[in-house]
């Protein structure tokens, strides 16, 4: 699962300046970013944060969009507040079946840049919150799915859902819900292969090469780290310092 991120301005803006368009860069500093929530230190799905994704439509320059994706057939507002906690994320292995999901997956794919996500582990009747990252510092793309869904009013609001697959072996030891049935962790894709999550499908050659991006990252990409509480009245809010390393003795892990 993916419902607690990280994502700050640097790693937000890293698609866009890595074209050296200053002029384009500065614009979205300027135009877009006080429109959004950023910086998200921690940011919980549950709150529908406005963040930057970069979409099929524009692979480089990105779109304020709302987390927790609205289809199309959502007729008001009502039914988007009924369903959009359920789309936060998208299941890689049913995106193309699921009626939530399946025409952003054939039509409108994104990468959404974050610095890292957290995920909550079990242990002894009680949760601890850990932070997971790249272990070279650089930001982590996420494959996700959008849609521009169009309220009864004749507005538009641009929304997301990060797509998620089977965690690997490092969040099997992490995400251990035993609610849950395995494991998961969000898509995060290589840099080389970001592209190739935007590009269109035309034919099942197509959809054969976006289902195939869909597996674990590389446990020896990754770290992470114990950090304080994202939950309840313990919760220090969105500050700076939340993703620093707490460590809890009572923990074995």
């Amino acid at each position: 699962m993916c419902y607690d991120i990280k994502a700050t301005y640097e790693s937000q803006l890293k698609r866009a300046e890595a074209r050296g368009d200053i002029q384009a860069v500065e614009e979205i500093k300027e135009k877009l970013i006080p429109f959004t929530d950023l910086p998200l230190f921690h940011s919980s799905g549950f709150s529908h944060p406005d963040l930057l994704i970069y979409t099929d439509d524009s692979p480089y320059f990105p779109t304020i969009a709302t987390w927790g994706l609205i289809p199309h057939w959502v007729r008001d507002e009502e039914g988007m507040k009924k369903i959009w906690n359920n789309t936060l994320n998208a299941r890689g292995e049913t995106i193309f079946e699921k009626p939530s999901f399946k025409e952003s997956a054939k039509h409108h794919r994104c990468l959404i840049y974050i610095d890292g996500f957290y995920e909550h582990h079990h242990y002894n009747g009680s949760t601890y919150p850990f932070y997971i990252y790249r272990k070279d510092g650089k930001p982590m793309i996420l494959a996700g799915l959008w849609n521009d869904w169009e309220t009864e009013f004749g507005g538009i609001v641009n929304s997301f859902s990060i797509v998620t697959t089977e965690g690997n072996s490092m969040m099997a030891k992490i995400h251990n819900n035993p609610k849950l049935k395995g494991p998961r962790m969000p898509l995060i894709l290589f840099e080389e292969l970001a592209d190739v999550w935007l590009n269109p499908i035309n034919d099942d050659i197509d959809k054969k090469l976006i289902q195939e991006l869909i597996k674990p990252y590389p446990v020896d990409e990754l770290t992470y780290h114990s950090v304080a509480k994202l939950r309840g009245k313990e919760y220090p809010g969105n500050l700076e310092n939340i993703s620093d390393e707490v460590v809890y003795k009572e923990l074995v892990f």
